[in-house]
């Protein structure tokens, strides 16, 4: 049965009663589609070794070039105005401090009008600049460009890729370079480093291997890489693998690989995220999966040479975040982010008798951080936002956050939508949570036209925070709609169980637990059943195309970048693995299962007047099948429908334009079909 969660009725009657959350503030501005670009997006943070700044990458929207691009800020801890250190809008990223804590290093796209060579020909380089502030410098001129870096002392350890042709074929293949093969050209690595009071720069290594990550020891000894045997997500899933590089010896090491292959639910994990102990003894790193629960692992190095590996101890009901998590050491004890119920919390793991284990989670409460950062002395710097607050830069202050800055001030203004977690009774009597947002106005007892928005993944969640994206949430209930983002079957942060339960029960537990959430919400008196309607992306996407085919009540879908056959998502998409692991097999060995959870067989009972959408150049949800959805229900089936097609997008749409059209196009979609308004004047399209 749908109830509140146990902290939230009297926030949540609070709100609707008064339409306030903040007695200091009042909130009498609409929101808009246009306000969605004034929101400005942090990427990552970095705190100085004395703990005394931090830095932060922030993205801000610009309609004359169509994008959003990042610069570099930083903030005192202490408090005060942040200052902005870079303006030109390079995509400023991966933040790391000098040893003195008086220069900041990054990654950025810089590009000058006429200049075709780096570091001004827009390809990433490594740049500085110092923390008073001033013109950013180039620290590389790399041919092509720098993929990533790792800083140790007064040496910078560079990636850089290069296309490599097997030689089965080569001369064909470098004869006619202009036509796409299906394989034997591909991309490797080099890593060099460069000597920062020298300026000399050496090869260091080239294992004919594709570098994905790196990390280096504090003291520069040895350099930890995450390494695939080319560029492509399908040998990155399964055949990624950490090799360690001596500075000594010049050897490189492959760690065993046992603890996240051999002993896993799937050998299909992936890794990411590389973190040294203070000493350099130490390395932990994520292992990831689709379908089951991503996993920490730490390497030890052992008195003779070798290392040995083990796992993080989780406590029941907690997750490594979604696909994964940054990792800090501070002291002893390892850093990452855990999620629970909706909630994103710093958690760390203690060291004891070899191995990590006794997991505290470090900020209580009802947040959702989203990235961190741990300084040498162990000052912890957070990126994070909550149900009444947008995203910021925090500070840890013992037990407590402290708020460093207020990047989002606009929004103090705005009328928010009331945010609560609601529960119910789904597949098998199972308890389902899920997240749900009011319009700022709405009334006790008042029935709500309903949106259920569906996350993507699956083995992901809607989380706990305020969020304005543009998949319906804090727009919508601006609108009037009530929206449900269901954490069904298959999300993270529910236990492990009802993790792994959706292996091989895709398009019914899944699609079960989301439609029992409607039933409930209807139930309760919140949504009206006369106006119900269904939207996702990605995996939402495909459950969107699943409930549409299993329930006639929907009056609109927005069917997003989604699967409709699951035997050509195996065989076309970018990462088979997925498939491969849900459906328990291949087209061949599981027939079955690929025609079970394919709506392809059952695109005669939509009755649901869909929108779709996807990228031009989507490799992760191909646009065929959003064509093959569209034919049959605008030629065949005969429903209202449209396709929108965003000409060069990939599986997240980047451009301004593109974002606001799907957005304007939805409100239009839902309006007309939910709410029986007509549109006005022409509808938006992405322009070319």
């Amino acid at each position: 049965m749908f109830r509140s969660a146990p902290l939230l009725p009297a926030l949540l009657a609070l709100t609707l009663l008064t339409g306030r959350t903040d007695a200091e503030t009042p909130r009498d501005h609409d929101v808009t589609v246009d306000d969605y670009f004034s929101l400005s997006t942090l990427g990552d943070c970095a705190v100085a070794p004395d703990g005394s700044h931090v830095a932060y990458s922030e993205g801000r929207w610009r309609q004359a070039t169509d994008d959003r691009k990042a610069d570099l800020w930083v903030v005192s801890a202490q408090g005060g105005p942040a200052r902005r250190l870079t303006f030109d809008r390079a995509n400023d990223h991966a933040i790391r401090w000098s040893a003195d804590g008086l220069t900041l290093y990054f990654l950025g796209n810089r590009k000058r009008e006429g200049e075709k060579q780096p570091p001004y020909d827009g390809t990433a380089q490594v740049w500085r600049v110092p923390l008073a502030g001033g013109e950013p410098t180039a620290v590389t001129r790399v041919e092509g460009g720098v993929t990533g870096y790792a800083l140790a002392g007064r040496s910078l350890w560079y990636v850089t890729d290069y296309e490599h042709v097997e030689d089965e074929w080569k001369e064909l293949r470098e004869r006619f370079k202009d036509v796409e093969y299906g394989h034997g050209v591909h991309k490797l690595s080099r890593v060099g480093r460069l000597d920062l009071d020298s300026w000399r720069a050496d090869k260091v290594i080239d294992d004919k291997r594709y570098v994905r990550d790196l990390a280096v020891t504090p003291d520069g000894r040895r350099l930890a890489m995450i390494t695939a045997p080319d560029e492509r997500v399908l040998t990155f899933e399964g055949r990624s693998r950490v090799d360690v590089y001596d500075a000594k010896t010049k050897a490189v090491t492959t760690l065993p690989d046992k603890i996240f292959r051999d002993d896993m639910p799937s050998p299909y994990g992936w890794l990411e995220h590389l973190a040294w102990s203070a000493g350099g003894d130490g390395l932990a790193f994520n292992v990831i999966f689709d379908g089951y629960p991503a996993e920490i692992v730490v390497a030890l190095r052992g008195d003779v040479g070798g290392w040995r590996t083990s796992k993080v101890e989780r406590p029941a009901g907690l997750s490594v975040k979604g696909y994964g998590s940054p990792l800090g050491w501070k002291g002893d004890d390892l850093c990452f982010l855990g999620e629970r119920k909706g909630r994103v919390r710093l958690c760390a793991a203690a060291f004891s008798a070899g191995s990590l284990s006794g997991v505290r989670e470090l900020t209580p409460g009802d947040v959702v951080v989203q990235s961190l950062s741990v300084s040498p002395g162990g000052q912890t710097a957070l990126v994070m936002n909550s149900p009444t607050t947008f995203e910021d830069v925090y500070l840890l202050d013992g037990d407590k956050t402290k708020r460093l800055t207020a990047v989002n001030a606009q929004t103090k203004a705005w009328k928010l939508p009331k945010l609560s977690v609601v529960s119910w009774k789904g597949a098998n009597g199972d308890p389902v949570e899920g997240v749900l947002e009011l319009p700022p106005d709405a009334k006790l007892g008042q029935k709500l036209p309903l949106v259920v928005e569906i996350h993507g993944g699956p083995t992901t969640a809607t989380l706990f925070g305020l969020q304005y994206w543009i998949y319906g949430r804090t727009l919508l209930p601006a609108k009037g709609y009530a929206v449900l983002s269901p954490n069904y079957r298959g999300s993270t942060g529910y236990g492990d169980k009802f993790l792994t339960d959706l292996v091989g029960r895709e398009n019914d537990l899944d699609v079960q637990d989301i439609l029992k959430g409607v039933d409930a919400l209807i139930e309760r008196g919140v949504a009206d059943p006369e106006r119900l309607g269904v939207m996702g992306w990605s995996n939402g996407g495909y459950l969107t195309n699943c409930i549409i085919t299993r329930d006639h009540r929907f009056k609109a879908a927005s069917s997003g970048a989604g699967i409709v056959d699951t035997v050509m998502e195996w065989g076309a998409n970018d990462e088979p693995a997925y498939a491969i692991v849900f459906k328990k097999g291949f087209p061949w060995s599981a027939a079955d299962a690929y025609r079970r959870t394919s709506p392809t067989y059952a695109l005669d009972k939509v009755h649901t007047p869909t929108l779709i959408h996807v990228g031009g150049g989507d490799d992760r949800c191909p646009p065929g099948h959003s064509r093959m959805l569209y034919r049959a229900l605008k030629e065949y089936v005969r429903v209202p429908t449209e396709l929108v097609v965003y000409p060069g997008e990939s599986h997240g749409l980047m451009k301004y334009k593109n974002r606001k059209a799907k957005m304007e196009w939805d409100l239009a979609w839902f309006d007309r079909y939910i709410l029986g308004k007509r549109p006005k004047g022409p509808m938006p399209m992405p322009t070319p």
